[in-house]
């Protein structure tokens, strides 16, 4: 009896926290933010008999589908005129590299509507990143806007209006 009671006994993690714990330790760390409308480029290990080379692929990124270890981005470019859509796994050992290229302005997540453009009509609205002088010359403008706002005057209460009455009427 004396043997069981120096056992030590060991908890583990079970259900959720043991998935949790599982996934957590196989996410990246290298993976920029990406929103839709983004152009990418990724680096792709394709295995071809016994080699492995990376393989680049350049596109807009359509969709994101959040969801921890199951998130997932979908790329699509145009090559030789025909539309190619790829559906990566963010954590993805095949994925090397993820570079975002450029940002662009949409106001949707999921832009299936490129599906149906194409020539100039596909183009997204490019979004540039400030350079310092132009975040001093925005915030000197805001300063300036914000001095020239009229303080609020406080309001005194109107008199009440006397009323006269017509005797002769």
């Amino acid at each position: 009896m004396a043997d069981k009671a120096d056992k030590k006994v060991i908890t583990k993690p079970a259900g959720h926290a043991l998935i949790a714990a599982v996934e957590s330790a196989q996410l990246r760390r290298d993976v920029p933010e990406l929103r839709s409308g983004d152009t990418v480029r990724l680096q792709i290990k394709v295995v071809e008999g016994t080699r492995e080379r990376l393989q680049p692929f350049e596109g807009v990124v359509m969709r994101l589908r959040r969801g921890g270890m199951s998130e997932n981005f979908t790329v699509r470019r145009i090559t030789n005129g025909v539309g190619v859509e790829r559906t990566f796994l963010i954590n993805s050992p095949r994925i090397e590299k993820i570079e975002v290229l450029r940002h662009a302005r949409v106001r949707r997540q999921q832009l299936y509507y490129l599906r149906g453009l194409t020539g100039k009509a596909a183009r997204l609205k490019e979004l540039r990143p400030l350079t310092a002088k132009q975040v001093a010359a925005k915030e000197a403008a805001r300063v300036v806007r914000k001095a020239e706002r009229p303080t609020p005057i406080a309001t005194t209460p109107a008199p009440a209006p006397t009323t006269t009455t017509n005797a002769g009427e």
